[in-house]
């Protein structure tokens, strides 16, 4: 990777060991995270529209973020997280509105998300 701010390299790479190495996915989104944070500055409750392409590389990574929490059975970060990211990105084009209720019942990640 030339540019370690690159948030989409971090998801890439986050996808690409998601199976296997969960928390060396976690490690890549939360890199991208952080990254895409510090552009938006530390305060930032605005929307960051899917529309948008700009905005989805930070987008995929904190969705990548969330699922890594949830196969960790960290549920309650995992549900914060989905949650922000639906203030975010009211669309929903991730499909994270499926994803809530299984996180918030406590149930193990599995491949198909439920």
């Amino acid at each position: 990777m030339k540019d370690v701010r690159c948030l989409d390299a971090h998801a890439h790479l986050g996808n690409i060991v998601f199976d296997k190495e969960a928390r060396t996915a976690l490690d890549h989104y939360q890199r991208g995270v952080l990254i895409g944070e510090l552009s938006l500055g530390e305060k930032f409750e605005g929307v960051l529209p899917w529309g948008m392409i700009d905005n989805r590389p930070l987008l995929r990574c904190l969705n990548g973020l969330g699922l890594c929490l949830w196969r960790l059975e960290r549920f309650e970060e995992a549900e914060a997280l989905f949650m922000r990211l639906l203030w975010m990105s009211p669309s929903d084009n991730l499909g994270i509105r499926f994803l809530l209720p299984p996180v918030r019942a406590r149930k193990p990640w599995t491949a198909d998300g439920y």
